[in-house]
């Protein structure tokens, strides 16, 4: 299957002849910093969504001990230069991370906001307006040091399920070492949520992801753990769902210790299953999908495990935290982005840690291109986004840094064609969380990606879906809708920011 993988992936495009990006940090309105203690040491995610429906991706950015901030696109039209200006919010610090999703199915995406400390669900509004809604909709805030989310709709549910990875029990006098805080599921019980279901043994949660890796019409969640604080067993987990149950070898699930601190996942092989990249202290682990719920380790030689600085003189091993897919040079290969950085004063790791943006070529290997691309920024990275920020369609990227302003660099990269696909239906799951997109060129090329809530290192992005096409003029779209019904294809041309409405077996298109 491998092999057949990389004949395909070779018959791709031709290459450009490279990401580009230029810094417009200088232009955001202020210098937003995560800041902060012990606490705050993980986290310092950034969340994207459009939250006043003007088609441009605002930007929710965690402070720590400083408040969080609402950076509001005003951009003035598609292709115009970056431009941010600060919104209202109510002044929340403690914050983490957050995470875009429409809880309510009102149509306007909300925010839930992990903290150390209570968490936070923010109903979103028009013109960016949100409004504390967490006794509202009846979830348990709990006290806890929160560093990781996802969230799934299950069958017959009016609301989200969501999941809360904790990290350090601070009420453990064992504490800080060996002393992980359970983790929890909160379930709704009709329009409302019931009490948090502890997700035990917990071990130092930085991510967790609910995805259907298997393909088995379920999500599952995964939770990528932090392991200098594990006590003794531990690893990476996978929750079977719905019944709530660990896999074990016996499943097919084979157990990972790493310094578990971000996941991204996405099909870049093109055989239809999910693969992971998992970050850490060392190594970055990138894991091919082998069906079910088993996984292989990528070869070193594929170019993946970013496990040095590639720049500078600090040979020390690297801090990867955020990790994002997303094809930034438009040539139907995805790429992989990487946040990096020392946790604080990590001596046996490097202090001088650059950002790792990985190029896919077309045999399946990936080069490292952040210091041309323009991206290999210095500063301790935390959490990040790939998003099109000024709707040219190409991928633009945002980084929160700890102890250092948060920046933004706008892609001008000279690339192929594109498509950027938002799927809609009615009832609760309103941007059909736990959809599959699949999108075929007129080479016969087939990508896929699912729709989910979570993953990466506490942030993530709610909006279209962004497809590199190559060479490509057009492509035929279908969607697997959550309960499993398959659209029909529908051809559409490249280069739109399309919506794709459910409509009994087809697709009813908007421009977006």
């Amino acid at each position: 299957m491998r092999a057949a993988v990389l004949l395909c992936l070779a018959a791709a495009p031709a290459l450009a002849e490279g990401p580009a990006f230029v810094d417009r940090s200088a232009d955001l309105p202020m210098a937003h910093v995560y800041d902060g203690g012990w606490a705050h040491f993980v986290g310092g995610g950034v969340a994207v969504l459009d939250c006043d429906a003007d088609g441009f991706p605002d930007l929710f950015a965690a402070g720590g001990e400083t408040p969080a901030v609402l950076l509001r696109n005003v951009t003035g039209a598609p292709g115009a230069a970056l431009r941010f200006e600060v919104a209202d919010l109510p002044e929340i610090t403690g914050v983490t991370g957050a995470y875009p999703l429409d809880i309510d199915g009102d149509g306007w995406g909300d925010l839930f906001v992990l903290r150390s400390g209570g968490n936070m669900a923010l109903r979103g509004g028009p013109g960016c307006a949100f409004a504390d809604a967490t006794k509202a909709w009846g979830i348990d805030p709990g006290d806890a040091w929160s560093t990781a989310f996802s969230a799934t709709w299950e069958p017959g549910a009016a609301l989200p399920t969501l999941a809360i990875g904790n990290y350090v029990d601070r009420e453990d006098p064992k504490g800080p070492f060996r002393a992980c805080d359970d983790n929890a599921l909160i379930r709704p019980e009709g329009d409302r949520y019931g009490p948090p279901l502890p997700l035990s043994p917990g071990f130092c949660a930085l991510s967790m992801l609910f995805s259907d890796a298997a393909r088995r019409g379920t999500p599952d969640l995964r939770v990528s753990n932090d392991r200098h604080y594990y006590v003794r067993g531990g690893s990476e987990q996978m929750w079977i769902m719905p019944e709530l149950r660990l896999l074990g070898a016996e499943d097919g699930w084979q157990p990972v210790s790493i310094w578990g601190m971000g996941i991204a996942s996405a099909d870049i092989t093109g055989d239809g299953l999910p693969e992971v990249m998992l970050t850490s202290m060392g190594d970055q682990l990138l894991q091919y999908a082998t069906g079910g719920h088993g996984w292989r380790d990528a070869p070193y030689a594929v170019g993946a495990t970013a496990h040095r600085p590639h720049m500078g003189d600090d040979g020390r091993p690297s801090t990867g935290w955020h990790a994002e897919f997303g094809d930034v040079d438009n040539d139907g290969l995805r790429d992989l982005f990487i946040a990096k950085g020392n946790v604080d004063q990590m001596p046996e790791n490097a202090m001088r840690d650059p950002n790792s943006l990985l190029r896919q070529l077309p045999d399946g290997r990936f080069e490292e291109v952040a210091g041309s691309a323009g991206v290999a920024s210095m500063h301790r990275g935390r959490g990040a986004a790939l998003a099109d920020l000024n709707r040219d369609g190409r991928r633009d990227l945002v980084v929160v840094n700890r102890r250092a302003p948060l920046e933004v660099w706008e892609n001008v990269t000279e690339g192929g064609t594109w498509l950027a696909l938002r799927p809609r239906q009615d009832g609760p799951n309103r941007d059909a969380i736990g959809a599959w997109i699949e999108l075929r060129t007129p080479d016969g090329r087939v990508q896929t990606a699912e729709l989910t809530v979570g993953g990466g290192h506490a942030g993530g992005t709610l909006g279209p879906v962004h497809f590199g096409l190559g060479a490509a003029e057009a492509a035929d779209v279908r969607v697997i809708w959550p309960d499993g019904a398959v659209s029909d294809w529908l051809a559409v041309d490249a280069n739109a920011i399309l919506g794709l409405e459910r409509a009994g077996d087809g697709l009813t298109v908007s421009a977006q």
